[in-house]
C-alpha cells in the first residue's frame, strides 16, 4: 500500500512515520521545508492550557498523547540521533478562575492537580515575582523543545527507506488515486492524507471543514540555566524554560489571515507579560521574536478521518493551539481508521461532517 501525506509539520511527519511502521510506502509532500510552520513556532507544552476548559474530545486525545509522549520522544532520539529534550518539569498556573472546577476535572480525568500555597510555590520558582498567594500545580506536565523534535522527525523522514520526501512543491490538485503537484509531478497512491494545518480548508474548498489561520507571536530571553525551572501560566500567557536556560514567552492570538509578520506591539506585550511574572528577566536580552499560524477550528476539536465524496482520502488537521499536545493520539487514531481497525479512542467526534 502507498500513501501520500500532504503537509510536513509534526502531525504530518508523525503520520508518515506511523504509516511506514505499518509497512506502507509513504510520500510526504510540503509546499516549503518540512517542519517550518506552526509546529516549529509553538511552545512545546504537552498539555492544553487550562485543560478543564476543553471539551471531552480534546481531553481524550490529550490524555492519550500524554501517555504516549515519553516513549515517543525516546524512540525519536534513538531513531534520529537528535534529542527532542523532553522535560517533565510540571506546570504552575497562577491567578486561575474556577479552581474548584479544575480540581473536579482532574479528579475525573486523571492528571494529578492540586492547589499549593505561597511557600511551596516560591520553593519551586524562587525568581517568580512576589505577591502570589497560591497556584494550581500539575507536576506531571512536560514539554519538548519543538524545533529539536521537528529536526529529529525531519532527519527520520530523509533517512527512512520507505519514505520519500518532496519539499518546496505545493499541491495543485488531488483525487482518489493520488496528487498532482505545482511542479507538474504526479504521485499515484492508494490513499491521500491531508495533514496541512492552517492551509487545510483552502486545499479542500468543497468540504465542510472549518480551519482558519490564527497567528501567534513569541519571544525568547537569553537567561541562565535555572532562572526559570517550570512552565508557568498566568492570564493566558506562559513562560517555558529550556535546558540551556533560555526562556520562551508566548503567545499572542491574532486573526489576520496568513500574515506571519512580527511587530513591536506584540513584542512589548509579551515582554510585559514575562516581566510581570519574573521581574528580573529584565536583566537578560530578548534574542528572537517569531510568529506561526495555528490551524484554528471550532472549539479546538480537530478533523480526523475520511472526507466526504472521496474514497481513501483522509484529513488530520485543525488542532488549533494543541497540535503538539494532541499529535501522537491523533496520528494513532487516523492510522487505525486507514487500516480499518478498532481504535482506542472513539473516532466519531472527529469525523468531518459530510
Amino acid at each position: 500500500m502507498k500513501v501520500v501525506v500532504v503537509g510536513g509539520g509534526a502531525i504530518g511527519m508523525l503520520q508518515a512515520r506511523s504509516f511506514a511502521g505499518e509497512g506502507y510506502d509513504v510520500v510526504i509532500v510540503d509546499k516549503s521545508a518540512l517542519g517550518r510552520e506552526a509546529s516549529w513556532a509553538g511552545g512545546g507544552i504537552i498539555s492544553p492550557l487550562y485543560p478543564w476548559r476543553y471539551s471531552e474530545p480534546v481531553t481524550a486525545l490529550a490524555s492519550r498523547s500524554q501517555a504516549l509522549y515519553p516513549d515517543l520522544v525516546a524512540a525519536l532520539h534513538q531513531e534520529s540521533g537528535i534529542d527532542p529534550e523532553y522535560s517533565g518539569h510540571g506546570l504552575l498556573m497562577l491567578q486561575v478562575e474556577g479552581k474548584d472546577q479544575a480540581i473536579r476535572w482532574a479528579a475525573k480525568n486523571g492528571p494529578w492537580l492540586e492547589e499549593i500555597k505561597a511557600a511551596q510555590l516560591y520553593a519551586l520558582e524562587p525568581a517568580l515575582g512576589q505577591g502570589h498567594e497560591s497556584s494550581l500545580w500539575m507536576p506531571s506536565v512536560g514539554s519538548v523543545r519543538n524545533p529539536r523534535l521537528l529536526n529529529a522527525l525531519r532527519a527520520l523522514m530523509h533517512e527512512h527507506p520507505a519514505i520519500e520526501v518532496i519539499e518546496n512543491d505545493g499541491l495543485a490538485r488531488f483525487d482518489e488515486r493520488g496528487v498532482t503537484l505545482e511542479s507538474g509531478k504526479r504521485v499515484d497512491a492508494d490513499s491521500v492524507v491531508f495533514c496541512s494545518g492552517a492551509w487545510t480548508s483552502s486545499l479542500l474548498p468543497n468540504q465542510r471543514i472549518k480551519i482558519e489561520p490564527v497567528k501567534g507571536q513569541m519571544i525568547v530571553f537569553d537567561a541562565p540555566q535555572g532562572f526559570v525551572n517550570r512552565v508557568v501560566l498566568s492570564d493566558g500567557r506562559y513562560v517555558i524554560p529550556r535546558r540551556d536556560g533560555k526562556v520562551v514567552v508566548g503567545s499572542t492570538l491574532e486573526y489576520c489571515g496568513f500574515d506571519k509578520t512580527t511587530n513591536d506591539e506584540a513584542r512589548q506585550s509579551l515582554y510585559g507579560s514575562a516581566l510581570a511574572l519574573y521581574p528580573e528577566l529584565k536583566r537578560y536580552p530578548v534574542i528572537h521574536q517569531w510568529a506561526g499560524l495555528r490551524p484554528g477550528s471550532p472549539n479546538g476539536i480537530p478533523s480526523i478521518g475520511p472526507i466526504s465524496g472521496y474514497e481513501n482520502v483522509y484529513v488530520n488537521a485543525g488542532h488549533f493551539r494543541n497540535g503538539l499536545v494532541l499529535a501522537p493520539a491523533s496520528v494513532e487514531l487516523l492510522s487505525d481508521l486507514v487500516a480499518k481497525r478498532a481504535s482506542k479512542i472513539d473516532p466519531k467526534p472527529y469525523i468531518p461532517s459530510p
